[in-house]
């Protein structure tokens, strides 16, 4: 009997654990691409290669998995799967990347914590996520994802003193790779950086919302995501060709741009976009963008001790409140939903997914 509370309570669990090492996954990415980019790789050579691994790595996955189960693909839903493609991953990273040349690997991370808050304003004005103004819960998740979001900028652009106890991170090979990071981010272009990746969250935003009611359509997660990742690569490849048609732009050898294209093509796109539709699918899009914040942590954590890089007053008291807002709407969450299941009759047997279901 405790072994099925175990199980029962693991269960409950796997969309939070999934969702954390997705936010794992993001900080490696941003590390790893903000090095490839700073080393003079086009953004969008760098876009299409990640989409030819990811391609490559999901698609014998995808058959083998599910080449009994796929249902009939019709030519409306192609043009669904096409355009979700193009919005949310093509033209998304594409101006991610793009924007890495015009600013810090910091501010790109902390101005993606806006993803949750753009989520919600668009679910709320489709009537996909719904505000409870007159419930605790309702009340608790939108002080908590404006708290969250008030941390990450916070942790971002507050300094205030610094931190000493690891006095040893400004000397050595991490200080002279840290000073060269500062260097470029001081003379980067402040105002194109941020405009680039505050469309880039936008249309981030519109394909998380987009996939719910394509995979009611297509619930095959795998294949879906491979032909998204198949798409993205034939619009990157004619996007890549008009920009750069310069032929030693497109050469990979054994450095930091292979690494970061195999990384973000495997690991992030194949891999953790699967994580993600497998999380909206369970608890809705809103759910997903809330545990973004969290890839602003780690980045820097990691870069404290990658990169040596100083950490401030500031970036500490912005963690707790982005940790504590993150928990709020977390809680919200739970709770708007234990509400649900309370409200529903027992003859009509509705389960917990269904109300998942028709809260997305």
């Amino acid at each position: 009997m405790s072994s099925l509370k175990i199980v029962k309570a693991y269960e409950g669990y796997k969309p939070y654990i999934a969702m954390l090492l997705v936010q794992v996954i993001y900080a490696g990415m941003a590390l790893l691409s903000k090095a490839s980019i700073s080393s003079g790789m086009n953004p969008s050579i760098f876009v299409v290669y990640r989409q030819a691994f990811a391609t490559l790595s999901l698609a014998p996955l995808a058959y083998f998995f599910e080449r009994k189960n796929v249902p009939q693909l019709s030519y409306t839903l192609m043009w669904k799967i096409f355009f979700s493609s193009l919005i949310g991953i093509t033209i998304c990273l594409n101006m991610y990347y793009h924007a890495l040349n015009h600013t810090s690997a910091t501010f790109a991370a902390a101005t993606t914590n806006l993803v949750p808050a753009i989520t919600f304003v668009i679910a709320l004005i489709l009537r996909i996520e719904r505000m409870y103004i007159k419930e605790l819960h309702g009340w608790v998740k939108l002080i908590g994802a404006i708290a969250s979001l008030s941390g990450a900028l916070v942790f971002a652009f507050v300094k205030g003193p610094t931190l000493n106890f690891m006095a040893w991170c400004t000397s050595g090979e991490g200080g002279e790779i840290a000073s060269t990071m500062n260097q470029f981010s001081s003379k980067s272009e402040f105002v194109k950086g941020p405009l680039t990746i505050l469309c880039a969250n936008i249309l981030w935003s519109c394909w998380s919302i987009m996939q719910a009611p394509i995979m009611k359509e297509f619930p095959a997660k795998l294949s879906l995501i491979t032909f998204q990742c198949f798409f993205s690569l034939i619009q990157a490849i004619v996007g890549a060709i008009a920009m750069e048609r310069n032929l030693p732009s497109w050469k990979l050898g054994w450095d930091v741009n292979l690494l970061s294209v195999a990384y973000c093509g495997v690991i992030v796109t194949a891999f953790t976009y699967w994580l993600q539709l497998w999380a909206i699918e369970k608890r809705g899009p809103v759910f997903t963008a809330m545990f973004t914040p969290l890839a602003l942590i780690i980045t820097a954590v990691v870069s404290m001790f990658l990169w040596k890089e100083t950490l401030y007053f500031g970036s500490v008291c912005g963690a707790v409140l982005l940790a504590g807002g993150l928990y709020c709407v977390l809680w919200g969450k739970s709770r708007e939903v234990e509400s649900k299941i309370s409200e529903v009759k027992p003859e009509e047997e509705t389960t917990l997914e269904s109300i998942k279901t028709q809260d997305q």
